[in-house]
């Protein structure tokens, strides 16, 4: 199981994060982005490294990386002053790193944090990149989308009603599930519960995406892959928190990371960023056009 998170978290550090950054339209992140390598770099490199201080300090490198977006998110709230549903969804996407990052250091010195040991430090990396990071920027650029499309055909107050409950349930769900590490299993399982709604309402807004005539053909097969994929592990997602409050038989750790884990990272979060990335070029281009 070890071999697979490093794996996956890699993939996170090395491209969701500069890949997501991209997508937000804001040029201090694009200068971020570009300079993310000499932070993902060193933290990939961690993973694979044994616990103690060789592989600790390349962890803080990364550290000081997802701190630098830390404080482009207190530098976004003093600027906007805003806290609307896609913009607290973007505020958590950028602040998320910075917990994993604390975990990963943890982690990689072979320490406990907060009574948690290693095997549970090492699982929360991977949430917070995939979960904090990408599905509540996922959720935000939808719900952003939806709201810029308004008095539109693409703009119904469904789409827009179902875009601000995405934006403000995946973050709200990720906090509540890292809640539920100190106060209980029912706790997480609530917020298990919040998550999996935001998720499922992105996965819905995606598929509806998928369904209209704007978007080419790969792009439809990416958004519509990627809500399919959401249905599926956040039902394996209920179905674990659900286990561990009750005692009902569900999957292993590393059950989940395989499936849960892995068709998140490649299903969800790849195929939606690819889409959104195609989405953005073609609106650029059907701009430079007109």
């Amino acid at each position: 199981m070890s071999v697979l998170v490093g794996a996956v978290v890699a993939l996170g550090m090395l491209v969701v994060v500069p890949a997501g950054l991209r997508l937000v339209g804001d040029p201090a992140l694009d200068r971020t982005a570009r300079l993310w390598p000499v932070f993902a770099v060193p933290g990939a490199v961690s993973l694979w490294l044994p616990r103690g201080t060789a592989a600790a300090v390349p962890a803080l490198c990364y550290a000081l990386g997802t701190l630098v977006l830390a404080a482009h998110a207190a530098r976004r709230v003093g600027r906007t002053r805003s806290l609307r549903p896609a913009e607290a969804a973007l505020l958590t996407a950028l602040a998320a790193p910075s917990v994993a990052a604390l975990a990963l250091v943890a982690e990689r010195s072979g320490h406990e944090l907060f009574g948690f040991g290693p095997g549970i430090l090492a699982l929360t990396v991977p949430h917070f990149h995939f979960a904090g990071f990408a599905a509540a920027l996922v959720a935000g650029l939808v719900c952003g989308a939806a709201e810029g499309c308004a008095g539109t055909a693409a703009g119904m107050p469904a789409d827009r009603a179902l875009g601000r409950f995405a934006a403000l349930s995946v973050p709200l769900g990720t906090v509540l599930v890292l809640a539920g590490y100190f106060v209980g299993d029912l706790a997480e399982l609530g917020g298990a519960l919040v998550l999996t709604a935001g998720m499922w309402a992105v996965a819905l807004l995606s598929r509806r995406t998928a369904r209209r005539t704007g978007p080419d053909r790969t792009t439809r097969v990416l958004l519509t892959t990627s809500a399919a994929v959401l249905v599926a592990t956040m039902l394996l997602a209920l179905s674990w928190a659900l286990g561990e409050a009750t005692g009902l038989p569900h999957p292993s750790l590393a059950w989940m990371a395989a499936t849960h884990g892995v068709g998140n990272a490649l299903g969800f979060t790849l195929c939606s960023l690819a889409a959104l990335h195609r989405l953005r070029g073609a609106a650029s281009s059907k701009g430079r056009t007109v």
